[in-house]
C-alpha cells in the first residue's frame, strides 16, 4: 500500500471507526486511540489496496484492540483487587487479637496427642490426601480419618474455651 493509498483509505474511514469505537465505549480518548492503533496496525502489515475490503479489516481490527483494552484492564482490576486483599490479610497479622488468637491455636496444638497432630499437619499444611498419609504412616485410611476428627474435635474444644 502506497502513502497515498493510505492517506485515502485514512481520510475516509478514520472518523466513522472511530465514532463506531466510541459509540461501544463511551470514551472519546479511548476510541481515538484503538481507531489510530487499528491504522497502524494496517501500515505495518502492508496489505494490498482495496478501499471496500481495507474498510472491512480497519473496523474488525479496531473492535478487536478494543476487546483486548476491556480484557486488559479486567485483568489488572483482578490483580489490584488480589493485591488489596493480600495487603489486609497482612495488616491483620499485626494486631495484637490475631497474634493472640495465633499463640492460642499453637499451644492447642501442640496439646494434641502426636500421632493426632502428625496426621492432622501432614493433612493441613502439606496438603496430603487421607491416602497419601495412610501410605507414609502405614496405617489404615480409617485410622487417619479418625485421628484428624480427633484432632478437630479437639481443637474446636479447646478454641471455644478460650
Amino acid at each position: 500500500m502506497t502513502k497515498h493509498e493510505f492517506k485515502t483509505l485514512y481520510d475516509n474511514y478514520f472518523d466513522p471507526v472511530r465514532r463506531y469505537i466510541y459509540y461501544r465505549c463511551s470514551d472519546a480518548e479511548l476510541a481515538s486511540d484503538v481507531t489510530q492503533e487499528a491504522f497502524v496496525k494496517v501500515w505495518e502489515k502492508d496489505f494490498d489496496f482495496d478501499l471496500k475490503a481495507n474498510k472491512s479489516l480497519i473496523y474488525k481490527i479496531a473492535i478487536d484492540n478494543l476487546m483486548s483494552h476491556f480484557r486488559k484492564q479486567k485483568v489488572a482490576g483482578t490483580y489490584s483487587t488480589d493485591f488489596q486483599l493480600q495487603f489486609k490479610e497482612g495488616h491483620e497479622d499485626t494486631s495484637l487479637e490475631f497474634k493472640e488468637l495465633k499463640l492460642h491455636y499453637e499451644n492447642a496444638l501442640q496439646a494434641l496427642p502426636e500421632k493426632q497432630r502428625d496426621v492432622f499437619l501432614m493433612n493441613r499444611l502439606d496438603a496430603l490426601s487421607y491416602a497419601d498419609i495412610a501410605e507414609r504412616l502405614e496405617i489404615s485410611v480409617k485410622a487417619v480419618e479418625k485421628r484428624i476428627s480427633g484432632a478437630l474435635a479437639k481443637l474446636r474444644k479447646t478454641m471455644l474455651i478460650q
